[in-house]
């Protein structure tokens, strides 16, 4: 019986684009290293210099992943890749942050079903963006071609990250109480969560709505915007506050989120406060109860910190010069605001509105 050759080329799998592809993307990785990162020696793993741990009286490494979730979705459908990269490293550094932890080297892992160069490319250097933000290096990843299990255009994104704190300085809210005062840092939009929501209330059987209007809305006020990373306005703050507690508001809302980090008995009280932007557009589109908003998006707040009230006032005043020089556009109006309390916990609830 004849038998015809077939190549792995033959069958979607491109290895000398896939060798190409990381010539192309070699000098937005290496803008994120620093003198601690001392590939390509190993060849088949990242090296990195872990003596910087000597300066701790004790380290702990901290890990997080994490993904971009169905935003892709709206990115590919638009062909917007230059957003979704800080996305995916904010998902994770912001998580790592939450904890104290300060984010030393990331990992992404890309699946795609045709390697595309020049989107692919896109998406490293967003990648590498948000290293660049968070202050950590982009010390490998993986790109994989999966034809046959995923369209050409489709891809799918995760990423890994790992930081260090001082085991003494870990914030893990052990330490709120009540009396303590909530602080909001704005978000730039919904971030990278509810996504799901926002697909089945515009799409049309996963495809762009006709109308212009609503075209411009879901590219420009949701696609193009990232994830804003809070590295450089919360890593003073750890330096000069007796920071308490601090949460990364994402999927579920302030109901699912806050609660994570409230010792037993206490709750957060937040003061109502006006939606705007994309919040007020999709809660006017969709009829959701302001209650099932808080439960789904961050409503205009992406990360909370949880501080003294004596010590509130201060930290307003550094915040918003922080807030003022970050080195990237947050892509916002809004700024840092006192969002609520902390009080005894009624009915076991974590959370509670005084609107609601």
């Amino acid at each position: 019986m004849d038998r015809k050759t077939v190549s792995y080329r033959d069958a979607g799998v491109d290895t000398e684009a896939g060798q190409r592809f990381v010539q192309a993307i070699s000098q937005s990785v290496k803008s994120t290293h620093n003198s601690r990162v001392l590939g390509p020696a190993a060849g088949f793993s990242a090296l990195y210099d872990a003596s910087f741990l000597k300066e701790y009286d004790h380290p702990v490494l901290v890990s997080a992943t994490d993904g971009v979730g169905t935003k892709l979705v709206l990115a590919q459908l638009f062909d917007a890749h230059d957003a979704v990269g800080i996305d995916l490293v904010a998902m994770c550094a912001n998580d790592l942050l939450v904890g104290g932890a300060k984010a030393h080297f990331f990992l992404d892992y890309i699946a795609t079903g045709k390697l595309n160069q020049a989107r692919m490319a896109a998406i490293v250097e967003s990648i590498a963006e948000g290293c660049r933000r968070s202050g950590c290096s982009l010390v490998g990843g993986e790109t994989a071609e999966h034809p046959g299990v995923m369209k050409s255009d489709e891809y799918d994104l995760a990423g890994f990250v790992v930081g260090a704190v001082e085991k003494s300085r870990i914030v893990d809210g052990s330490r709120i109480q009540k009396g303590d005062t909530v602080v909001g840092l704005p978000s730039s939009g919904i971030h990278s969560n509810g996504l799901s929501l926002v697909r089945k209330l515009y799409l049309q059987d996963g495809k762009l709505p006709a109308d212009p209007e609503v075209q411009s809305f879901l590219e420009n006020e949701i696609t193009r915007k990232p994830t804003i990373i809070y590295e450089p306005l919360i890593r003073p703050l750890l330096d000069e506050f007796d920071i308490h507690g601090m949460v990364h508001v994402t999927g579920g809302g302030f109901y699912e989120n806050v609660p994570r980090i409230l010792p037993d008995g206490l709750a957060a009280r937040f003061k109502p406060w006006k939606l705007t932007g994309v919040f007020e557009r999709i809660q006017r589109d969709s009829g959701l109860p302001l209650k099932e908003m808080h439960s789904t998006f961050n409503c205009g707040y992406g990360y909370l910190i949880i501080i003294p009230d004596g010590q509130a006032s201060a930290l307003m005043d550094r915040l918003q010069g922080l807030w003022n020089s970050l080195p990237f556009d947050p892509m916002t109006v809004e700024l840092p605001s006192i969002l609520g309390s902390i009080v005894d916990s009624v009915d076991e609830r974590g959370v509670v509105f005084l609107d609601e």
